[in-house]
Parts: structure tokens; C-alpha cells; sequence
């Protein structure tokens, strides 16, 4: 900047991410900004990640060493690292997405410090060796090959072959260096200047997938600050901090403490597809794996068309059976193959297909549930707050200053002077805080204003019992975004939101069966689904096998409520298939906020097919369980108008208290007593 000033140009534009310098200690914001949007403003619209920070419950700095400081941010960070991989696989997983292999980044106090660093992140006693070639450092003082080698790997660090995990540095990647896959940093050192603070965070703030998923796991960042966790907390009480308080986070070291990793669990016709492509990895005759390959091949096209195309084509399932069906997807078949490259072997695989279809399509339908491929969306909405009285016990303001007040007596307008001089004006007080309600996007002020001006004259008549007028008035100027926040933090526990009607949808006849992703200690073992697993507040983080009638070969409980019912259904006879239905399986969305419902249990029986949700019994007539239940039964409702008159199974809602699944209950008992009705039918 300063060789720009000699030239003396007669204009400059710069575009920049820090508009200040550092001098004598603070940062001096340029002043001659045209436009600014700051880091601040960005991280709440939501165009970077969401930066957190990170420490230990009852975190006593003073007690330990630098060295022993370092030591436990760098395994924390390790941990929360390693929960990171995971979250972030199961969301490719899930959404089929590319996979992101996220890094660390670890900021040394200077060279000696950063090669100290690697030597003990790489030792065998460091998380047993695992991070051994996984990590690198940058600094100033690498040369020649050396450095050429490090930059190469930091340019690649986005690649998931890329093995490094770890990445060490000194003042080396403050700017100029653009990743999207860095969600963890260790600050080993005090940065010694804001300017320095932001470009280091800055690092980590880019999106992987160019925007926030709505996943917090995915579009988080954490900051691993033990040492320095209060001085974090006042800054993110600033209103312009890039760190928002609701963002400070206290590590669990007990729920960390394991590595995890991430099983799937496959719908029934896909395992088998696997089981069949390793018992043909283990054929050693050329010739007959060849043939099994062909087999294979055929059978995973046929799956494939039928659960991307099919169901626009037939009206049921069974209809895949027919001879015009079998025809549209060797046609199908054909063209794909003829579309693609390096298929050798077309003629046989169609030869194939025409061999194993009716083979195929009986397996398929053996395991899968006929779930019609219906979006339920709701239509007219009507929202609002309920009316109530205002708690007024914690609102104690006191007024600030003395303040000279004028009053208009034809208009009723107020002026306030105060020490200095300035002049305020207001109208009537009780408008200065319905205006600052109305600011809030949430409330619309044409249909709630006669509760907005009750809770606000509550709130006037608290502060008359200890307040003079012209004292009131000085509270709500000065307290009237607080006061507004205490008011709506209130009026938010009040908010009503009812579905009226729904869109009318587009039905499929079927959908394919989903797979789930899960997570679990790499050390555990798969639990069988009988197993009693003590404390029962553990159930949630086990994966459990066994299952005979299930759709898919694991699953994982949020509750023994859920895992008894599972044992219910696998004993009794009246069962014919069960699932857990993964995230996509479904597209029920319940809210004015598109938020999506996920059933616990689809279940076919004979004659039905079941919708099932098992919840406590004191959330059953909850407003969220209520208005979840409303969709879903419009979900079966439209499916059974579906299958009515294309010879499916009609589709039943069953929400059940979870102190009434016992061991002893039938399951014709349960879904009997507890069948779910709309108070409007």
C-alpha cells in the first residue's frame, strides 16, 4: 500500500477481505471504504461456514504447562476432527454428493515449535501411531525440494487420495491459499494481530459444496481454544464478532474419546447383489466368472431401471411381471448400455437380462414394501401467537441518566434532551417498542397488533410499579432492543402454525428401497437385536443385526421403545416385512418451514401396510407430534386412494405411547388400539 501511495495515482480499487492495518498494537480501519461487507455479515447470511469454538468442560488453564496445553488441544482437536470425517461421509453418503476428506490445521509459535509438533503427532504413542505420514509442515524455513513437495500437497489437499490429515504451519497460509475442506484449526499461538486472526479463520470458512446443506455438521468450522476460551467468550459478545456466543461449544472427552466409523445398512436385494460380486471375486476359473459377472451385471440393470424408471410406467409393482414390462426394460437396458463406453460384452449382458428377468423381478418385489413415491407439501397455512399474559418478574430495568423531557400538547409528540444536549423525539412510548417488535421478520404486525400492544402495556404497567413516567421513558430508549428480545422470546413459546391443506401430489406406484448410513465405535462389535444393552441410554449409539423380516440387514434405535417394538415385530406372525425408513425414503414435509417428517416403522401386513411413530406419551399431543401426524396421515390417505384402484394394500397412521410397547403385546393389539384419526374426520 505504501509503494502505491508514492505513485500518487489518481485513483485506486481494491477489493480485500481485511480493509485495516496493524499499528502500535490495534487494527485501523481504512477510511476510505466504498463498500464493506465483513466477515461478520457474510457468516450470518450464510455464504461461509459457521465458525465455532471448542474447550474442555471446566477447563483450568493455569494447572497445566504450555507443553501439556498443547498436547490437549492437539487431541481434542484430533477428536473433533475425527467426528468431523464421519459426519461429513455419512452426508455424502446420504445425499450422494462427492465425498469431502476434511484436514486440520495446527498453527505453531515458530519452526522449532512446528517440527516438535509433527514429531508427536507422529509418534507411536499419539493415537497409536495412526497419524504416522498423515502429517506436514510449512514454514519460511523450507527449501528447494522440500518445499516444492509441501506446496504440491497442499495444492492437492482436496483430493481425497490426498493422505494428508494434518497440516502444521507458521505464518505461511495467512492469504493466497483457498481450500474448502479445512474444519478444524489449533491455534498453538496467539495471533498477533486481528488482521492475522481473521485471514487464519478465514482459511476455514469456504464451503465444500459452494453453499450451507442446513446440516450443522457439515457447515461448521471449530476452533480449539482452551486457553484462551473467555477472552473468545467476550469477543463474541461484540455485536461485529465473527464468532457468535450460541457458537461456543464444550467438548464431551468422554463421547470423543472412541474412533468412530461409518457402517451401511443395505436394503435386502442390494446386500445380496454384494454377496454375490465377493463370491465372484473368489471364482479363479476365467470363464465361469465371466459368465457369473454377466449374471451380475444383468441382474444390477435390471434393479437399476426398474427403480429409476419403471415406476412411471406401470401403475403396481406386480405389473413388472407382465411381458410388455419385461420388453420396456430390455429396451431400457440397451440403450444404456449402448450409451456408454467400454461395453464389451452388450449382446450378452441384454441375452441376460431376457434369462433372469422374471427371476429378478421376484426377488425385487420379495424385498421391497410397496411405498408410493408421493411428496406431501403443505398448501394454505395458518400461523400466528396465541394470545397469553407476559412474565414480567425478570424485567428489571433502571433507568440511565437524567433526561429533560418536552411534551406537545396538541400532538402528544415527546422530546427528550439530555446532558449533552441532543434532542430525542417520540410519540407515544408504547409505539417505540411495538416498532422495535415488528422489526423481527416472525411477526407480522396486521395480525398479531392487539397482542403486540397488550404485552407491551404488561411490560409499561411492571415498569409504573417502580418507575416515575419520565423514568420509564428513559429505560425504553435505552433498553428497547433488550426489552423487545425479552417480549419475543416469549411470544415465540405462544407461536401456532396449522395446515389447512395440502398440494395435491403426483403419485409413483414405488419407490426404491433407501440405504441408511450409520455410525459406531470402529471397536464394537454389531449387537443382535435381543441383546439387553444396560444403561438403555446407550441403545442409540449401537448398531444391531439379526434381523429376519427387516428390509435391511443393521439398524440403529433412538430408544429401547423403538428396539421393543423392533423384537415385536420380528416374532409375530401377523408380520409379513418391516423397515426402518432411511432419510430419503420419504418426502413429508409438515411445516411452514419445509421441515421433513421421518416415521419410525413401515410394517406390511396382510392387508394393510402401517405407518408407524412410537413417542412418549406426555409429547403425544404436542403441537410438532400433532402436526407430523396430520401429514403422514395425508401421506397414507393419498396412498390408499392410489392403491384402492391399482390393487395395492391400503395404507394405515399408527402413533403409539411408548410405555404401551411390551414384550407381551401382539402387534395387531397395538396398531388396533392406537390407529390415528384427524380430529377432523
Amino acid at each position: 500500500m505504501a509503494v502505491l501511495n508514492e505513485l500518487n495515482p489518481v485513483l485506486g480499487l481494491e477489493v480485500t477481505a481485511t480493509p485495516q492495518v496493524e499499528a502500535a498494537g490495534r487494527a485501523i480501519k481504512f477510511k476510505n471504504v466504498v463498500f464493506e461487507y465483513s466477515l461478520a455479515k457474510a457468516i450470518k447470511d450464510g455464504f461461509v461456514k459457521d465458525p465455532a469454538i471448542a474447550t474442555r468442560r471446566d477447563f483450568d488453564p493455569s494447572k497445566y504447562s504450555p507443553e501439556d496445553i498443547d498436547r490437549i488441544k492437539i487431541e481434542d482437536g484430533i477428536r473433533i476432527h475425527e467426528e468431523t470425517k464421519v459426519n461429513l461421509d455419512i452426508y455424502s453418503r446420504d445425499k450422494k454428493v462427492k465425498p469431502v476428506k476434511p484436514f486440520v490445521l495446527v498453527v505453531a509459535k515458530d519452526t522449532d515449535h512446528a517440527s516438535k509438533i509433527k514429531e508427536m503427532i507422529e509418534s507411536d504413542t499419539f493415537f497409536e501411531g495412526y497419524y504416522k505420514n498423515k502429517v506436514m509442515e510449512i514454514h519460511s524455513n523450507q527449501r528447494g525440494e522440500e518445499k516444492d513437495e509441501n506446496i504440491a500437497k497442499l495444492i492437492s489437499l482436496e483430493d481425497p487420495f490426498n493422505k494428508i490429515e494434518i497440516v502444521i504451519h507458521v505464518n505461511m497460509l495467512k492469504e493466497g491459499w483457498d481450500v474448502t475442506n479445512l474444519y478444524t484449526i489449533i491455534p498453538l499461538r496467539t495471533a498477533a494481530s486481528l488482521t492475522l486472526r481473521e485471514q487464519t479463520i478465514g482459511r476455514g470458512l469456504r464451503l465444500p459444496y459452494g453453499r450451507r446443506t442446513g446440516n450443522p455438521k457439515v457447515d461448521k468450522l471449530t476452533i480449539i481454544a482452551h486457553d484462551k476460551f473467555q477472552e473468545i467468550i467476550d469477543e463474541a459478545n461484540k455485536p461485529d464478532s465473527i464468532i457468535r456466543k450460541e457458537n461456543i461449544i464444550e467438548i464431551d472427552e468422554q463421547e470423543l474419546s472412541q474412533r468412530k466409523e461409518v457402517v451401511s445398512a443395505l436394503p435386502a436385494f442390494e446386500l445380496k447383489i454384494k454377496e454375490e460380486e465377493k463370491r465372484i471375486e473368489a471364482i479363479e476359473d476365467k470363464v465361469e466368472r465371466h459368465k457369473a459377472t454377466v449374471t451380475l451385471e444383468a441382474k444390477k440393470e435390471i434393479a437399476s431401471v426398474i427403480s429409476n424408471e419403471m415406476a412411471k410406467t406401470v401403475s403396481n409393482i406386480s405389473q413388472l411381471k407382465t411381458a410388455e414390462a419385461k420388453q420396456e426394460v430390455i429396451k431400457k437396458v440397451t440403450e444404456n448400455y449402448t450409451q456408454g463406453q467400454n461395453r464389451l460384452f452388450t449382446n450378452d449382458i441384454v441375452r441376460e437380462v431376457e434369462a433372469v428377468y422374471e427371476t429378478v423381478i421376484e426377488e425385487y418385489i420379495e424385498n421391497i414394501i410397496e411405498i408410493p413415491r408421493i411428496v406431501i407439501q403443505p398448501g394454505e397455512i395458518r400461523a400466528g401467537y396465541n394470545d397469553f399474559d407476559i412474565d414480567t418478574k425478570n424485567i428489571n430495568y433502571l433507568p440511565t441518566e437524567e433526561k429533560i423531557k418536552i411534551m406537545t400538547l396538541r400532538s402528544g409528540e415527546i422530546e427528550y434532551i439530555d446532558s449533552t444536549g441532543k434532542k430525542h423525539k417520540y410519540d407515544r412510548v408504547e409505539n417505540i417498542l411495538v416498532s422495535e417488535l415488528i422489526n423481527f421478520p416472525q411477526i407480522d404486525y396486521d395480525s398479531c397488533s392487539e397482542l403486540l400492544f397488550k404485552l407491551v402495556g404488561q411490560i409499561i404497567a411492571k415498569f409504573k410499579t417502580y418507575l416515575n413516567e419520565d423514568q420509564i421513558y428513559n429505560v425504553i430508549e435505552t433498553r428497547k432492543k433488550e426489552i423487545a428480545h425479552y417480549i419475543y422470546s416469549q411470544m415465540k413459546e405462544h407461536f401456532y402454525c396449522e395446515v389447512l391443506s395440502y398440494e395435491k401430489p403426483i403419485v409413483r406406484p414405488f419407490s426404491k428401497m433407501e440405504e441408511h448410513n450409520y455410525t459406531k465405535y470402529a471397536k464394537e462389535d454389531l449387537f443382535d437385536y435381543r441383546e439387553t444393552i444396560t444403561p438403555t441410554s446407550a441403545i442409540p449409539s449401537k448398531v444391531f443385526k439379526g434381523f429376519k423380516k427387516a428390509c435391511h440387514d443393521i439398524y440403529k434405535f433412538d430408544s429401547k421403545t423403538e428396539k421393543d417394538f423392533a423384537i415385536i415385530l420380528e416374532s409375530d406372525s401377523e408380520v409379513i416385512k418391516w423397515m426402518r425408513p432411511a432419510q430419503n425414503q420419504f418426502r413429508i414435509y409438515w411445516d411452514h418451514n419445509s421441515k421433513q417428517y421421518y416415521p419410525d416403522f413401515i410394517v406390511e401386513g396382510k392387508d394393510f401396510i402401517y405407518m408407524i411413530e412410537t413417542k412418549k406419551e406426555k409429547d403425544i399431543n404436542t403441537d410438532e407430534v400433532q402436526n407430523k401426524a396430520e401429514a403422514a396421515l395425508h401421506f397414507c390417505k393419498t396412498a390408499s386412494e392410489y392403491t384402492k384402484v391399482n390393487d395395492g394394500k391400503t395404507w394405515k397412521y399408527i402413533l403409539i405411547p411408548h410405555n404401551a410397547v411390551l414384550h407381551s403385546m401382539s402387534f395387531s393389539g397395538l396398531v388396533g388400539n392406537y390407529e390415528w384419526r384427524s380430529e377432523n374426520e
